[in-house]
C-alpha cells in the first residue's frame, strides 16, 4: 500500500516523541546521544560509572575522559546512580559494550517502569550462547520493546553536529502495523530527529543488528590490508564481499539481506573501513604493520568490538552451518595464531564463485590448496 503525502505528514504529526530519554552509558557514542535528544528537546539522563565524568558532564558541560574539548548542550543530567537515571524514563538507549549487556539489563530492571522501550546501541553476538543482543535483553527484561539504535555514527561528528543519519529499528507487533506512528521505532526516531541527526524507521531488527556485529570484524580485515600495504582495490573488495557475508548470515537469522544495504549495514560498514578512527580499522592496522596485539594503542588495554564479536560471530555462522571466509580469516589471526600474510592469501585464492550464488559455479582457483 502507497501512503500519500499528505497521510504521511499526518502520521508525523500524530506521533508522540518520548519525553524523558535515559542514556545508560556515558562514553563517547553514549555522551553523543545524550547530545542528539538533548537537542531535539528532550530532557535527558546519562548514567555512568565514573562519578568524576558524570560530575563533569553535569557541571561543566563536557565528557574530559571520552570527548575532551568538546561543549556540550546544557541541562543533560548525569548521575552514576541507576535508579536515579532510569526513574519516569519514558524510553532507554543502552550504550554499553556488548560484553556488560546481560549485566547492564539486569541491574536496570528493577528501576525500569512498566513497558518503557529500550533501544541497543551496542553491536555484537554474544559470546557463548550465540544470541544477538536484542535476545539477550530481550530474556533480561521481558515485558520491555526491545530494538537497536545503529548506523555510520561516529561519536565526535555526531557531537560536533555534523549531518549524520541512523536507523532505529523494532521488531513490529500486530498493533504496530495498525498504528505505525505510535510503535516504539517511529516514536524514537522523532525523540532523536533534529536539524543535524536523521533517523529511519525499521521493523527488521535481526538485519540491523546482524549488520553492527559483522561490520567490526570485516573493518579489522581492511585495516590489516592497509596496514600490510595495499590500497583501494583491496578495502573495496573486502568491503563488497564482507557486505555478502553480512546478508548471508542475516537471511539466515531470519533478517532481510535489503536491511544490510542500508545505514545500519553498508552505512556503518563503509564508515568502520575507511577510517581508523574506527578502533577496529586501527586494531586491524596497527596489526598489518607488524605489531603484536600488546603492543597496539601504544599498549593500552583498548576494548576492541570487532575483535570480541569475530569469536561470536564465527561460532554463530559454524553452528548455523554459514561459512564466512573473511570474518573466519580474521579470528583465525586473532585468536588461533595464523599468519596474517598467508591467511589473507589463502582468501584470495578459495575456489572462484559465481556473483549472484544463484549461479552455483566453484571452479578451483590455479593458486590454491586445491589447484
Amino acid at each position: 500500500m502507497t501512503i500519500s503525502k499528505s497521510d504521511q505528514q499526518m502520521l508525523s504529526s500524530l506521533a508522540k516523541p518520548y519525553d524523558r530519554i535515559a542514556v545508560i552509558g556515558a562514553g563517547s557514542w553514549g555522551t553523543a546521544l545524550a547530545t542528539v535528544a538533548r537537542r531535539a528537546g528532550r530532557e535527558v539522563v546519562i548514567w555512568g560509572r565514573d562519578g568524576e565524568v558524570t560530575k563533569a558532564i553535569s557541571d561543566r558541560q563536557e565528557n574530559p575522559k571520552y570527548l575532551p574539548e568538546i561543549g556540550l548542550p546544557e541541562g543533560i543530567e548525569a548521575t552514576t546512580d541507576m535508579a536515579a537515571a532510569l526513574r519516569n524514563a519514558d524510553a532507554v538507549l543502552v550504550v554499553t559494550p556488548s560484553t556488560t549487556l546481560r549485566q547492564i539489563c539486569a541491574q536496570m530492571k528493577p528501576h525500569l517502569g512498566d513497558g518503557v522501550p529500550v533501544a541497543l546501541c551496542a553491536k555484537g553476538i554474544e559470546a557463548k550462547t550465540g544470541l544477538l543482543l536484542g535476545e539477550v535483553a530481550a530474556e533480561e527484561l521481558p515485558g520491555h520493546p526491545i530494538g537497536a539504535l545503529s548506523g555510520p555514527t561516529f561519536a565526535k561528528e555526531t557531537v560536533l553536529a555534523h549531518p549524520t543519519a541512523a536507523t532505529v529499528a523494532f521488531d513490529f507487533r500486530y498493533s504496530d502495523r495498525l498504528a505505525p506512528h505510535n510503535s516504539p521505532a517511529a516514536r524514537l526516531a522523532i525523540s532523536m530527529s533534529s536539524e543535524s541527526f536523521r533517523p529511519y524507521i525499521s521493523d527488521d531488527l535481526v538485519g540491523v543488528e546482524i549488520g553492527g556485529a559483522v561490520k567490526n570484524v570485516i573493518a579489522i580485515a581492511c585495516g590489516m590490508m592497509s596496514g600490510a600495504g595495499f590500497a583501494e582495490n583491496t578495502r573495496a573488495a573486502l568491503i563488497t564481499r564482507g557486505m555478502d557475508e553480512m546478508k548471508t548470515l542475516a537471511e539466515v537469522l531470519g533478517g532481510r539481506r535489503e536491511t544490510v544495504t542500508g545505514l545500519s549495514g553498508a552505512g556503518d560498514l563503509t564508515l568502520t573501513c575507511s577510517s581508523t578512527t574506527s578502533r577496529n580499522m586501527s586494531l586491524g592496522t596497527q596489526l598489518g604493520q607488524g605489531l603484536r596485539r600488546e603492543e597496539c594503542f601504544g599498549g593500552e588495554n583498548v576494548v576492541v568490538e570487532g575483535e570480541v564479536n569475530s569469536i561470536s560471530v564465527v561460532d554463530l555462522a559454524a553452528q548455523i552451518g554459514v561459512t564466512l571466509p573473511i570474518c573466519e580469516a580474521v579470528h583465525a589471526i586473532l585468536h588461533e595464531g595464523a599468519d596474517l600474510t598467508q591467511t589473507f592469501r589463502d582468501l584470495w585464492s578459495r575456489p572462484i564463485e559465481g556473483e549472484p550464488r544463484t549461479l552455483g559455479i566453484s571452479l578451483n582457483h590455479p593458486f590454491g590448496e586445491s589447484a
